[in-house]
């Protein structure tokens, strides 16, 4: 097989009997397909294999041009990959062996070369250089790999000297290999504890003494060369020969820097709100506790600040959540700016922010931030080019009066909070154990509800709208009732609230608005007269995106004639987005559907906003007109009214006429419709129906 590897053989010999001896042997040992190549010196030789392939050099030693090692190295710098076997004289072996280690695979002595000698030595010198070529590049790839990798190697030998550095090694010491080489590794690989800065013992020394894989402690830095310290981490294994005897150790480490960064700034993520950077619900709860612990060995309180936001949602959806997102950085800074280093203010979500005070006094201390927050949330937020302006509510629960551990006493500055915002805004409440009845009640109206509609539990109610010119039932009122299976009926002051908190309110309305154009429209088919079917529509449901889909889809469905629809809103819904509200009423106007303006007087009661947008009636709020009985001077508004009403040729509607004395008073006034307990209470849809068919007495009206 060998043999097949020698197509091209070149003697360098400057003897012709010798080069002609050469010859005769290669012929009789069946090298036949072997080319030979003679060249005499070693520049021809050198000029040969710059332009011809060569399988295997034999080189005499004695040249009239080069000599000894000298020809040796030339001949192996032109043919670096050739195999050679040099030719020496029997005085000269020890110049032999000196060849071999220099760049020689073999010798031969002259004299004693015979034919099977000079084959075994062909042979030996192709194998050798295979094995070579083999072992230079499995070391060369050993050394690409080793300078590859992410991870800084060193290797030492049993004493402890360093034998090898790899480029990230040499990287992370500030040390080069031909510098380190030799060293010892307590010089080149310095290690020290994080904590008390005291030296680390060399780890090698471990892994050698106990003949196993060790790892430094943890915490450990590296001072390189130039005193630059790094966190490091790693791992050292022992070096064994082949019977295997320790002869040295390995250490693989790596810079932790990015690792240990990230680490932390997960831990803080992980504790802390992303949008203002405050601690969040996690942090919040295990600082409470460590507030209690403390409180509890210093005989002191700690009092919980559960603040939310009046009005934030509708600054997020009519400015953006990037704006809203701003504000509450905002609202941050300055809840911080409130209190102590040693409170806590903390996000919850949304526009929810917890306050820890800790070691407090007495319960006044508490009442005083509070305040304070509630001035510093008010004052005006630059965001950009707008200027904001919002208010907030806060309940505060103190240890140990109003719970025992963070859970409780975040829960009842929660319910307290809710109490404070039903109140008023920019308020405060402290917690109470009676709110904790109401929290609770209000959980469980919420529960059921959610069962309401699919139970069909609610039910419509219709209070007739008269005329008071001809006395004649123009419209109704769709009035919900729910009628719990075992709290019986549910008043809707209390159900309504609570369905607007959880957004139950978009279906509930949704049924109510079906089911009153679905009773219209039958009423009218029975022959019924009725104008219009007035329906009460939150502020949710107007400011959802789907409000005017949601209208249309319901009139087309069960046929009703737009023009016989009455949406009542508030004077709060319509002033808030006005651009958008605009647009709204005059798609609803465009189609015939009809606005009036329920609870009038209580809200802005603004004259401008009554011009531009597109509105048909008035609602006096019965407030009001309660005032024509119960304080008679006191009627001015009423009057405004229907005189602003008649003068913007909108219709005004007087609510809750429940006296002979007010319906005169209204009458005298030419107001144009009246509902109330005065003509009827609200009824089932067979009632109302009866009434249609019969009319009002003309008694009642006169």
């Amino acid at each position: 097989m060998w043999k097949k590897l020698i197509k091209n053989l070149l003697l360098i010999e400057d003897n012709p009997g010798d080069a002609r001896l050469f010859l005769e042997m290669f012929k009789g040992e069946g090298l036949n397909n072997t080319e030979f190549r003679h060249t005499e010196s070693v520049s021809e030789a050198e000029k040969y294999v710059a332009e011809h392939a060569v399988d295997i050099i034999l080189l005499d030693l004695g040249l009239p041009d080069a000599q000894g090692l000298e020809a040796v190295r030339r001949v192996c710098a032109a043919a670096p990959h050739v195999p050679l076997v040099v030719l020496t004289v029997s005085d000269d072996e020890s110049l032999a062996a000196q060849a071999l280690q220099v760049g020689a695979q073999d010798y031969l002595i002259k004299g004693h070369i015979e034919a099977r000698g000079l084959l075994r030595a062909l042979r030996h010198a192709v194998e050798r250089k295979i094995m070579e070529e083999a072992l230079f590049l499995e070391k060369e790839r050993a050394l690409v790999t080793l300078n590859s990798i992410g991870d800084a190697v060193i290797c030492a030998n049993i004493s402890g000297n360093i034998t090898y550095l790899n480029l990230v090694a040499e990287r992370m010491t500030n040390w080069s290999h031909e510098e380190a080489e030799g060293r010892s590794m307590a010089e080149v690989f310095r290690i020290i504890d994080a904590t008390s800065r005291a030296t680390v013992a060399n780890p090698t020394e471990l892994a050698v003494r106990k003949n196993r894989t060790v790892h430094l402690p943890l915490n450990c830095l590296l001072v390189q060369r130039d005193g630059i310290e790094i966190p490091i981490e790693d791992s050292v294994s022992p070096i064994h020969n082949r019977e295997g005897t320790v002869i040295g150790a390995v250490i693989v480490f790596r810079d932790v820097s990015v690792a240990q960064a990230m680490a932390l700034e997960m831990a803080h993520s992980a504790q802390h709100d992303f949008l203002t950077g405050l601690p969040n619900r996690m942090l919040l709860n295990d600082r409470v506790s460590q507030a209690i612990a403390l409180a509890q060995r210093h005989l002191k309180k700690v009092a919980l600040l559960f603040l939310d936001l009046d009005g934030f949602k509708h600054i997020n959806d009519s400015l953006g959540h990037p704006i809203g997102d701003k504000l509450l950085q905002s609202i941050a800074k300055c809840l911080v700016s409130c209190g102590r280093s040693s409170d806590t203010v903390s996000r919850q979500g949304g526009d929810e922010f917890v306050v820890l005070l800790s070691e407090v006094d007495q319960a006044d201390d508490a009442a005083i931030t509070a305040q304070r927050m509630l001035q510093a949330v008010a004052e005006a937020h630059s965001i950009g080019q707008h200027v904001l302006h919002v208010t907030a509510s806060i309940g505060l629960s103190i240890y140990p009066d109003d719970g025992l551990d963070a859970e409780t006493l975040i829960k009842n500055a929660d319910t307290a909070m809710y109490q404070a915002k039903e109140n008023g805004h920019q308020s405060y409440k402290f917690f109470m154990p009676a709110m904790n009845v109401r929290a609770v009640e209000r959980q469980s109206i919420e529960e059921s509800l959610r069962r309401a509609l699919e139970r069909q539990e609610f039910a419509l109610q219709y209070q007739p709208i008269i005329n008071l010119r001809t006395g004649e039932i123009t419209g109704a009122e769709a009035l919900i009732r729910w009628t719990h299976p075992t709290r019986g009926p549910v008043s809707p002051a209390q159900f309504i609230p609570t369905a607007e908190d959880c957004g139950l309110i978009l279906p509930i309305g949704n049924w109510v608005l079906r089911e009153a154009c679905k009773q219209a429209q039958a009423w009218r088919h029975a022959g019924l007269p009725l104008a219009t079917i007035a329906v009460n529509i939150s502020a949710i449901e107007f400011r959802d995106e789907r409000f005017l889909d949601g209208v249309f889809a319901v009139l087309k469905e069960t046929g009703l004639d737009p023009r016989s629809l009455e949406l009542e809103l508030t004077e709060s819904v319509l002033m808030k987005r006005v651009d958008s509200t605009g647009s709204i009423l005059k798609t609803l106007r465009a189609t015939g559907v009809q606005v009036a303006v329920d609870d009038f007087g209580t809200g802005y009661s603004s004259l401008s906003y009554l011009r531009k947008f597109p509105i048909d009636a008035l609602k006096i709020d019965q407030s009001f007109v309660r005032q024509i009985t119960t304080a008679p001077d006191e009627t001015t508004i009423v009057t405004a009214v229907i005189s602003m009403g008649r003068s913007l040729k909108l219709r005004v509607v007087a609510e809750g006429v429940e006296t002979q004395e007010e319906l005169a008073f209204l009458q005298a006034h030419q107001c144009d419709e009246a509902q109330g307990y005065f003509f009827s209470r609200p009824l089932l849809p067979e009632q109302f129906a009866k009434l249609l068919a019969t009319g009002i007495s003309q008694t009642v009206l006169s």
